[in-house]
């Protein structure tokens, strides 16, 4: 009768997918968060303007651009790239988020779970508190932070295996956390013995989206695009294994070692979105959460959709960073972390009334 069960609840699974409506809105947000990122700024370049400039660029016959050569250096140098790093950091970050809620079952999941965040904080730390000052930059951070996090979740795993159930749900979950809080340790001890550069250590912590061109999008563009590629191409799975793992595995599902690769994939493009960005918080979240309650809990859909309203969710957070406090810029953490706790507690409102 379970058997009979769980081959019923996978027939339901492979049943339900990605909607052309819902693929469309998500797309349409997306292009719309873009538009709005390229345009909005202390420099008024025009919806004409922008589009004039890039039909200019497309060599489109009879279309010549109205801006000057230094309006054509920010929209393009300065702009452009920074939303592109935008929408691929967001949409990394939810979609990180999503796989881990899918692999290890939990709805509070995000993707430093497995300790990058603090590997990537602790990488950062060092380069800023060791290295020369002429190599505290941000040629230096991202490959520190890029570092730190990818030897955490090394650890993690080996922590596991040293448990003998390294592909265990449960054990990779906590091996996480000690490895985070080990790592957590020892840059509150850097810190404490570097205090002159604690300012630009919180800095980095609470996020930032760098004006340096479009150097950032070619270093993490490798990483995220495997990541994406590996996860959407494995995004049936998720749905599988929220039968449980002996379901699956009855299913031919190889548990262990799928989680892995998921697990991996999701660590690698967040390592590398943390790298260049920064911890931003909430997004592997609250992402994740709003596309759940509007779709539905198949992942499917679930996880392509994340990658599209994560990546218009973070251009849109860093146009409110950049504006609203305009010339000075605010820490894009601190934008996405305003937008979440108010979702938690909408979620734990909703979880409370729904559990009566």
């Amino acid at each position: 009768m379970e058997a009979a069960a769980a081959s019923v609840q996978a027939h339901a699974v492979r049943a339900r997918g990605l909607t052309p409506a819902w693929a469309g809105a998500a797309a349409l947000f997306l292009v719309a968060s873009l538009v709005v990122g390229v345009i909005a700024g202390p420099v008024d370049l025009g919806v004409e303007g922008v589009l004039r400039s890039l039909g200019a660029r497309l060599r489109l016959p009879g279309v010549e651009s109205p801006l000057s050569p230094v309006e054509e250096s920010i929209l393009w140098d300065l702009r452009v790239p920074r939303v592109v790093l935008a929408a691929l950091v967001g949409g990394t970050l939810a979609l990180a988020g999503a796989t881990y809620q899918g692999v290890f079952r939990n709805p509070l999941a995000d993707p430093y779970l497995l300790g990058v965040a603090a590997g990537a904080g602790l990488g950062a730390t060092l380069a800023i508190a060791y290295l020369p000052e002429g190599l505290r930059g941000q040629q230096a951070l991202p490959p520190a932070a890029f570092a730190g996090g990818s030897v955490a979740v090394v650890l993690a795993y080996a922590v596991g295996r040293a448990a003998g159930r390294e592909r265990d749900a449960a054990t990779l979950v906590l091996a996480g956390v000690t490895v985070a809080a080990f790592f957590t340790a020892l840059q509150t001890f850097v810190q404490q013995q570097n205090a002159d550069t604690l300012q630009q250590v919180v800095s980095w912590i609470l996020g930032g989206l760098p004006s340096s061109g479009w150097s950032d999008v070619v270093l993490v563009a490798p990483y995220i695009g495997a990541a994406w590629l590996v996860i959407l191409a494995l995004r049936r799975v998720p749905d599988v294994l929220s039968l449980g793992d002996e379901e699956a595995t009855s299913l031919g599902v190889d548990v262990g070692r799928v989680r892995v690769v998921l697990v991996v994939a999701a660590t690698v493009g967040t390592a590398a979105a943390v790298a260049v960005i920064g911890l931003i918080g909430f997004v592997g979240i609250i992402v994740p959460h709003a596309v759940r309650l509007l779709t539905g809990a198949n992942y499917r859909g679930l996880l392509p959709l994340s990658v599209l309203a994560g990546a218009g969710f973070l251009v849109l957070a860093d146009v409110i960073a950049r504006t609203v406090l305009a010339p000075a810029e605010l820490p894009i953490g601190i934008v996405t972390a305003f937008f979440g706790a108010p979702f938690f507690a909408l979620v734990l409102r909703t979880s409370r009334v729904g559990s009566r």
